[in-house]
């Protein structure tokens, strides 16, 4: 991004699991440094702000305050950014990264052929809407994966079917420099925490202005249930008896192997489609990185407005999100402006130098591949690193995949597997 980006203060603290993080609870937001120049802000010289940015006019109250580091509310339509908070704060995007893979994906693999599972689609962390190798699955279904369940594997074997990751991630980055998104740089297509991998509030809403213009992507992210092929079903256990031995038929589908396969139900893990009226899109994400991320997109009354978030410590799912809706919907056409969207292309200037602004600390500096040098955090109360699990998994902490199972001991995938998944999300486990 012209000008720089944000470093961030962090006042990390150590959870069970052994990962700093700001536990929910805690009343101090990180704090961005302003580093970009308000001359060259993509955008409007106003969005260079690491503070809240607004012109109401008398009569229209502040935005709600938001537990996140930034945040954007844009018109999608007009493209007019209505309020923000450091829009430009270079950030982790966890799986709202997968919005942007989704531009790129979408119309390169054709949603109605089969593609057989790899096991290295299913060496994946956190979320998964387990794969099993060597059993078919259209491109339908992996992006309902994708975009309904943030599923971790599908991202890689979507990427696979594509050329690879790194051809993947080429594209992902070519897009984002296309949309004018000079904070984003894409470093795994599932969005969990890479080396020098960050996006910003603005950029996420670019993002999602683009990816909302495509008929297949709210296609998806629209839907809120659908049957996902599980293992196959065994030829003895055809039938499915209730309790009083009444034979009763299974959900299962026929593949293009012609295999009988067992399934379950996918309820979509971006829970604002399933609670806000008027929601139209949207990608929720989570890591120990990133925090909590958020992009969502509602119409109502002829006005559409898109929402993003980041580094969040509000983990009440949707609710915070609304929030910032309900404002927009209440006072959007009021306020005036403090800048706007770009259109693709618009932009021919390549990001400059500039610093990084992922969780880290001086002991724990993330590289960033060149030209782009990065800048570190400084802890305010020690220097303490903000540090992520070994795994790196992108983890969820209030899950929403309601109906999907990991993939279980053995390859088995089936109730067991769903309700196992169910009590660890009760007990309030990572997940996404």
């Amino acid at each position: 991004m012209a000008g720089g980006a944000a470093a961030l203060v962090i006042l990390p603290v150590a959870d069970a699991a052994g990962a700093t993080r700001p536990k929910p609870s805690s009343p101090t937001l990180p704090v961005p440094r302003s580093t970009v120049d308000p001359a060259t802000a993509v955008g409007g010289a106003r969005l260079a702000s690491m503070g809240v940015v607004t012109d109401l006019p008398k009569g229209v109250p502040a935005p709600p305050t938001m537990r996140d580091v930034a945040w954007v509310v844009a018109d999608l339509d007009t493209g007019e950014v209505i309020a923000a908070k450091a829009p430009h704060a270079r950030l982790a995007p966890a799986s709202t990264l997968k919005t942007l893979a989704s531009i790129v994906l979408l119309p390169r693999i054709d949603a109605s052929r089969s593609y057989a599972a790899a096991a290295s689609d299913t060496r994946a962390d956190g979320t998964r809407i387990g794969l099993v190798p060597g059993q078919v699955y259209t491109g339908r279904q992996l992006f309902q994966a994708l975009l309904m369940g943030s599923a971790n594997d599908a991202a890689y074997m979507l990427a696979r079917i594509n050329g690879g990751t790194a051809r993947t991630l080429a594209q992902m980055n070519a897009e984002a420099r296309e949309l004018g998104a000079l904070d984003t740089r894409a470093g795994d297509p599932s969005g969990l925490d890479a080396p020098g991998q960050t996006s910003s509030a603005y950029d996420l809403a670019l993002i999602a202005r683009k990816a909302m213009q495509s008929k297949a992507f709210r296609s998806y992210v629209q839907t809120r249930r659908v049957h996902f092929p599980g293992m196959p079903v065994p030829k003895k256990a055809a039938k499915h008896t209730s309790a009083s031995g009444t034979p009763k038929p299974g959900p299962t589908l026929v593949d293009a192997k012609g295999i009988h396969r067992q399934t379950y139900d996918l309820t979509t893990h971006t829970t604002i489609m399933l609670n806000y009226p008027g929601a139209i899109g949207g990608k929720d994400g989570y890591t120990s990185k990133a925090n909590r991320t958020y992009i969502a997109v509602a119409r109502r009354g002829g006005h559409t407005y898109v929402v993003t978030e980041m580094w969040g410590l509000d983990f009440q799912q949707w609710r915070p999100t609304a929030k910032l809706l309900d404002w927009a919907f209440a006072y959007g056409s009021k306020a005036r402006p403090v800048g706007r969207l770009v259109e693709p292309g618009e932009l021919s200037a390549t990001p400059s130098p500039a610093g990084q602004a992922g969780a880290t600390s001086p002991a724990d500096t993330v590289t960033t591949p060149p030209p782009e040098p990065t800048d570190t955090l400084l802890a305010a109360a020690a220097p303490q690193a903000l540090t992520t699990p070994a795994s790196g998994r992108d983890d969820n902490l209030v899950p929403a995949l309601l109906g999907a199972a990991v993939l279980a001991a053995g390859g088995a995938l089936g109730v067991g597997g769903v309700l196992r998944a169910r009590r660890r999300e009760a007990r309030g486990e990572p997940r996404h």
